[in-house]
Parts: C-alpha cells; sequence; structure tokens
C-alpha cells in the first residue's frame, strides 16, 4: 500500500477577520447606515469569588501585539485580492452563501485603509479595580469603521480574560500569605517565593499556560511554569534589564526518579541526591512514592546527619493525601494521638530537625528542611493550612504551597464578569466626525439581578486616595481626562510597560 508523506507542521494562518465570533459578520450592516461612532468598553461587572476580591487588571498589551501583528501580517501585508478572497471564500464555507457585495465593501475599504482606525485607552496594567470600573475603552478613529470597534471583541475577551483572572487569583494568594507571615514570621520577604505555579500541565496548552502563569508571576516568583517567562519577556520584557527576577525554581524529583530502585533503595536514592547530584544548594524531593510517614520517621532521621551537614536546604514534598492537604501540613486530629499523622509533617520535621522560635513567638524549622506541598491546593486550603500552623506555633513561612490547573483552571470569563459593552454612538457624516454628537446608549435587562447593567455615555475613570470611581456621560473633553490612558492608536503602540512596572503598579516600588 502506498503511503502519502506526511506534511511538516506550521502555524495555522487565517485571516484575522475569522478570529470573531460569526455573528460580527452581520453587524456591519445591522448599523444604522448613518452610524459614525462607537465607543465600548470593557469592565469586569462583579465576583464569583467568595470574599469578592477586586479585580487585577493585566493582559492587554499582550493581546494589542497579536491584535497588530495578525492584522499586518495577515491581511494588510497581503495582496487586496487575496487578502479579500481569503475572507470571502471563509464566508461562503461557513455561510454555505455567496459573500454580500456590502460585506466586501466594508473588507475592501479596511484593507486599503492599511492599519486598524481603533483607538484603546486604558488604565495602567497592575492597577487594582473595584467591580463595575471599567478597565479600557475602544471606539473608532474613522466614520467608515464604526463596526470595527466591537468587532474585536471576541478575540479580546478570549486572549485577555485567563491573564487577568489568574493575576487576580494569584493576588489573593499572595495577600493571604503576607497577612499570615507578618503574624507568625520574621521571613516576611519570602512570601513572594512561597506561591509556586504547577499548573502547567493541566492548561489548555502554552500558550494558556505562559499567559496565566504570567498572571501568577505579578504576585510570585515562584515558579515551575517555563514558557511563562518567555510570554513575560516577549510582550513586556523591554527595559527591564537581564539582571531583573521575573520567576525562579529549584531542582526537584518527580516519581520516575524516586521509583528507579524501588521501595527498598528508596533511602539510597535520597543519599544519592543529596551527596552527589545536588551536595550544597536547595533541592526539592518528592517523597509519596510509597510511604510518606515512613520516608518523614524513618529515612529522614537516617539522613539527618547529611542533611544538617549540607550547605543548603532539603524540601520535603508530599503530593497526595486521604483527605486534604491541610492534614498532611497540620495535623490530623482524627488520628490516633502520638501518631506522625496526627502531628502532621511541619511538626515532624521540627521533632527531627529543631529550629528557633522567632521573635514573634512562633517556631522555625532549621535552615536545612522545609516542606512543599503541590496537589490540589486552594484558597481555602491554603487560609487553613496557614491559620493551623500559626495555632500550632509554628510560622507560615515553614511552608510552600505549589498553586495548580485546579486553581488557575476552574475559573472563567464570568469569574470576574468581564464584559465588553458599547455605551455610546454617534451618527452622520464623514464632514461631522470631529464635531459629532454623543448619544449615550445602555443595556439593562428587566430579568436581570442588576449586574447586566451598563454604564452610560462617553466614560471617566478618576482617582481619589488611590481608589478609582467611575463617571458617566461626559463630555469628549471630559472622557479624554482621568485615569484611562491611550494605549493604542490606529495600530500603534502608544504605551509600553515592563513587567516590572506592572509589579510596581500592583505591588508599589518596593
Amino acid at each position: 500500500m502506498e503511503t502519502q508523506p506526511i506534511p511538516a507542521y506550521k502555524p495555522i494562518r487565517m485571516t484575522p477577520l475569522a478570529c470573531a465570533d460569526s455573528y460580527k459578520w452581520s453587524h456591519w450592516n445591522q448599523y444604522p447606515k448613518d452610524t459614525i461612532f462607537v465607543y465600548s468598553n470593557m469592565t469586569p461587572r462583579g465576583s464569583r469569588r467568595v470574599n469578592k476580591e477586586p479585580f487585577v487588571f493585566f493582559g492587554l498589551q499582550s493581546f494589542l501585539h497579536k491584535l497588530i501583528y495578525r492584522f499586518n501580517q495577515d491581511f494588510f501585508a497581503l495582496d487586496s485580492e487575496v487578502a479579500i478572497m481569503e475572507f470571502a471564500q471563509f464566508y461562503k464555507k461557513f455561510f454555505g452563501a455567496d459573500c454580500p457585495d456590502d460585506s466586501i465593501e466594508k473588507v475592501t475599504a479596511l484593507h486599503g485603509l492599511g492599519y486598524l482606525p481603533l483607538l484603546f485607552r486604558a488604565l495602567p496594567e497592575g492597577s487594582i479595580v473595584p467591580h463595575g470600573i471599567p478597565v479600557l475603552t475602544i471606539e473608532n478613529t474613522l466614520p467608515e469603521f464604526a463596526w470595527v470597534t466591537n468587532f474585536v471583541e471576541s478575540w479580546l475577551s478570549a486572549e485577555f480574560w485567563q491573564p487577568s483572572t489568574s493575576a487576580t487569583t494569584s493576588y489573593i494568594y499572595r495577600k493571604t500569605f503576607d497577612k499570615y507571615a507578618a503574624l507568625t514570621s520574621d521571613s516576611e520577604l519570602f512570601t513572594q517565593f512561597q506561591g509556586h505555579d504547577f499548573s502547567f500541565r493541566g492548561m489548555e496548552g502554552i500558550e494558556a499556560a505562559s499567559a496565566s502563569g504570567a498572571g501568577h508571576l505579578l504576585s510570585s516568583c515562584g515558579t515551575d511554569t517555563l514558557p511563562a517567562l518567555h510570554w513575560i519577556r516577549e510582550h513586556y520584557g523591554h527595559g527591564m534589564g537581564s539582571e531583573y527576577l521575573i520567576g525562579t525554581s529549584v531542582p526537584a524529583s518527580e516519581h520516575s526518579v524516586m521509583q528507579t530502585h524501588g521501595s527498598e533503595g528508596e533511602e539510597d536514592t535520597y543519599r544519592r541526591l543529596l551527596t552527589e547530584c545536588y551536595p550544597s544548594g536547595i533541592v526539592s524531593v518528592v517523597s509519596d512514592t510509597y510511604d510518606f510517614w515512613k520516608i518523614v520517621t524513618e529515612t529522614l532521621p537516617n539522613l539527618k546527619d547529611i542533611i544538617m551537614a549540607r550547605d543548603g536546604k532539603l524540601v520535603i514534598r508530599p503530593d497526595s493525601s486521604p483527605k486534604t492537604p491541610v492534614e498532611i501540613i497540620i495535623g490530623d486530629s482524627d488520628a490516633p494521638e502520638g501518631t506522625s499523622e496526627r502531628k502532621g509533617l511541619i511538626e515532624c520535621l521540627w521533632d527531627v530537625f529543631g529550629g528557633s522560635m522567632n521573635s514573634k513567638g512562633y517556631k522555625e524549622l532549621d535552615s536545612h528542611i522545609g516542606a512543599i506541598y503541590g496537589d490540589s491546593i486552594t484558597l481555602d486550603y491554603q487560609e487553613k493550612i496557614l491559620s493551623g500552623l500559626m495555632t500550632k506555633g509554628f510560622a507560615s513561612t515553614n511552608v510552600v504551597l505549589g498553586i495548580g490547573s485546579y486553581t488557575y483552571q476552574y475559573v472563567t470569563r464570568d469569574t470576574e464578569g468581564l464584559a465588553m459593552k458599547a455605551t455610546a454612538v454617534a451618527f452622520g457624516d464623514a464632514l461631522s466626525f470631529d464635531t459629532k454628537e454623543i448619544v449615550s446608549i445602555f443595556k439593562d435587562p428587566k430579568t436581570d439581578t442588576g449586574c447586566k447593567k451598563s454604564a452610560r455615555g462617553l466614560l471617566c475613570v478618576d482617582s481619589v486616595d488611590g481608589a478609582f470611581y467611575l463617571r458617566q456621560e461626559c463630555t469628549i473633553e471630559e472622557h479624554l481626562g482621568g485615569c484611562l490612558e491611550p494605549v493604542m492608536r490606529d495600530g500603534e503602540m502608544l504605551r509600553h510597560q515592563n513587567f516590572k512596572q506592572v509589579r510596581e503598579v500592583l505591588w508599589g516600588a518596593a
């Protein structure tokens, strides 16, 4: 049987006009014929989180890079006939009908222009924003392209919601680490490494892992998601300097390593890792391959002299529990009195290696030993672990918590209620564009709880004592002020924030 050669992989190229929900291809004809201006905003309308934490704005800059690149590369750079044909063929195959002449005219006019006639205005990325406050606005800059404003909605939403939602999640984790460290620890700077990103393998591909991982790194320097660092350097990297720390990790074992000599040879594997592979520095060893509590109560005491003699730290990693991670770290009150299960990992490590009492009266493990739990950690478990350690008299910084895809994947666009809505239009002709009269529009569904009620008219976001608030139905002059800064106009970037600057907006220059 004759075989056909397998084609080499190459990235998908498609007209950027297909980067939209299909109904967008009909909206350009549904607006009134004399519509010359459409003005929209994107707002986190409401949180589905238990504590209703504010929203962290992050990810617009990366979207704009992709938007500009894709339109320039796969639309404007093509010959007109090719660009229009690609759109028309796509339209016909999808709808089963020839592309209407008026749609061809819209696309032809855009291609002839040679750039996206849009103005994006936005808050500084890294801003902490109450729900209900717009983080960005979009408007068309030429009267014949009013349809372009909302055409980019689907693409913007799909690219933007995940990095901002992950940034918000990471910010909440960091605040909780900081809270307990302030109460129990002398190592408060350690919290920037206390939440570690283990989510890569559970995300929806490398791009999703990278964007989410970048959001994580706004509030943490601990990550195993390597592509996130490349994503950050690509979209937020200029001007930071090569020495600036974006993210880091340590050598660590996995189960395949620990299995190689079976359960009987596990202690020898530990010994080899500590003396041959990593005679100094930090190394993390997964310890639940066979019998976790045997490792804690037998193997570690047997290796105590080696561990204490090293110029470094051995980090013990349990990755499974018959209940939750909480019981492994702080102990299971249902377990028999005096057992390691009852004590929990941190107390067991204290019994073997000791440590010191800090200035706040809490126990801190000896610097040669530590712990990380990297499976199924949630915000609820984080709170229970840190508060449980404090109750037992231990500093919260005795443990690092891995944050995985269970946290970063079990979210949606609706977690923060992100939505783009038009709030103003204008009618007339090309000659009246510069003197246009703004008409306020809005949505207010009677069948909704009120969450979907939109703002009205041109918008201005002001800041008073560091808090944002919204003014609606502004004049053209008023809406040009405030905190929404021009970011992109007519296909050209007007503002660039590097990652360090975004972090500084979120956390301050310190």
